[in-house]
């Protein structure tokens, strides 16, 4: 077997994506950018070096195949599914692959589930960033609530992310959220459950897969309608979605969803087959706050 140490990469291509996302005022997904440019991009290309037809990537989801073409689908076993992550094992159950593994001799067979992210230390990102980035790195600044109320001061946009709750400040009767981050003032919203509803936003950077018929999403501005994963664990929406101009798209809910996040990928569905995705970029509330924008 060969040994690829991509420690180096890892830290330049995930770590800093990482810091530099809540730096801007988004919550990233490192395990989207992981698969993007390590395990589909660097091992994927070593791996035809030494002339493999195939890489196991271990992700839990259904591969099929459709005019010469492989059509990613959601996992049969709903809890484990990974379609999110747009890629695919096979069709059967998470625990007839643990099965397999045992048969196998494995180390991984018996390898806990985990949702947690792999280089933070108990899932505490913000003590992760606070090693990782220089105290003059965290951009300071203050905290209104969406009717453009002062509330009080903050150590950083990096702390914190949309739909956070925790480690806001006190004297109100009804429980506080985050709701819009602002890096060009390092403004903290925040507001009640209400106000993290969002009935509108866009994606940048998409990838149609030639299943969903939109090669040049700029060519063909034809509405699509779908559903559509704001979150991994997000069950799914309805949604019409506009292809756009730039590699981007506007995505309509049926229904407002809570919490859409910026730095967020989106991934869309024509019920469990996977048309494609993009990352968050810019979300509208169902209710707006200009008032805080403009305290």
């Amino acid at each position: 077997h060969y040994v690829v140490d991509e420690a180096d990469q890892f830290e330049r291509l995930v770590i800093d994506y990482f810091a530099s996302e809540y730096q801007a005022g988004r919550t990233p997904n490192p395990c989207v950018m992981c698969n993007e440019k390590l395990k589909f991009g660097n091992l994927w290309s070593k791996a035809k070096a030494l002339g493999c037809d195939y890489i196991a990537t271990g992700h839990y989801a259904i591969i099929e195949h459709h005019a010469g073409r492989a059509v990613p689908r959601k996992g049969i076993d709903p809890g484990k599914d990974q379609s999110y992550f747009l890629f695919s094992l096979r069709r059967m159950k998470k625990q007839r692959i643990r099965e397999i593994a045992h048969s196998l001799g494995l180390k991984v067979a018996d390898k806990t589930d985990s949702q947690e992210i792999c280089f933070v230390p108990g899932n505490d990102y913000k003590t992760f960033l606070r090693s990782h980035l220089d105290d003059s790195e965290f951009h300071r600044g203050e905290i209104y609530d969406v009717d453009g109320k002062f509330i009080g001061h903050h150590d950083g946009i990096e702390l914190f992310t949309i739909g956070q709750r925790k480690g806001l400040p006190g004297g109100s009767i009804r429980p506080r959220y985050v709701v819009h981050l602002d890096p060009e003032t390092n403004r903290v919203i925040v507001g009640d459950a209400d106000d993290l509803a969002v009935d509108e936003f866009e994606i940048d950077r998409v990838n149609w897969h030639p299943v969903a018929g939109i090669d040049k999403p700029g060519l063909r501005p034809t509405p699509l309608t779908a559903t559509v994963k704001i979150r991994y664990n997000h069950p799914g929406a309805a949604a019409t979605i506009v292809p756009l101009e730039d590699n981007r798209a506007r995505i309509h809910l049926r229904e407002p969803q809570r919490a859409v996040t910026p730095g967020q990928a989106a991934v869309i569905y024509d019920r469990d087959i996977v048309l494609g995705g993009g990352w968050i970029c810019r979300a509208e509330p169902a209710r707006r706050y200009e008032a805080a924008a403009r305290a």
